[in-house]
């Protein structure tokens, strides 16, 4: 079949074939703006999960050295508690070397130290053993040390020293 085209007839389908063209330009921009719109997207979301996935490996690694810190000082903390345990058991040791010794009394022979006695009585006794009878004590502080042959002092008030205090 021919067909009989007018050049009204051809001037609106060129018309309308230009207004297909410039339609379908359009279309072809808003297509490509929004593939670009999408490219960026997809670089931002990418640039995004990178800087997660840094930020996560940063995190662990601060974890890492937390745990290892953490565990150093567990360690040192059960160390402490070990190194305080020992003292508290040297300082009841103590406590009861220093209760026992509390009533504890030096017998001198003119000043000089010659024995440590648990309390008075014991070294009264020692001291009978040398033939010094009850008479033979000088209260302590009535005279110099020196000038007394027997004398009982606390072990507490005497410090050992040349002429130590018997007071």
């Amino acid at each position: 079949m021919i067909r009989i085209v007018t050049r009204t007839r051809l001037a609106a389908l060129q018309q309308d074939a230009d207004g297909a063209r410039t339609r379908a330009r359009e279309i072809q921009g808003a297509a490509d703006r929004a593939y670009a719109g999408h490219l960026r997207t997809v670089y931002d979301l990418t640039a995004d999960a990178e800087a997660a996935e840094r930020a996560v490996e940063a995190a662990r690694a601060d974890a890492e050295i937390v745990r290892e810190l953490l565990e150093r000082t567990e360690a040192q903390l059960a160390d402490a508690r070990a190194t305080v345990t020992e003292q508290a058991a040297r300082i009841d040791a103590l406590s009861g070397e220093l209760d026992s010794i509390a009533g504890a009394v030096v017998l001198l022979n003119y000043g000089k130290l010659h024995s440590v006695h648990p309390d008075r009585p014991a070294a009264e006794r020692h001291a009978a053993s040398f033939g010094v009878g009850p008479g033979g004590w000088s209260p302590a502080g009535k005279r110099p040390v020196e000038e007394s042959a027997w004398l009982i002092s606390p072990l507490s008030k005497w410090a050992v020293a040349v002429g130590g205090d018997a007071g």
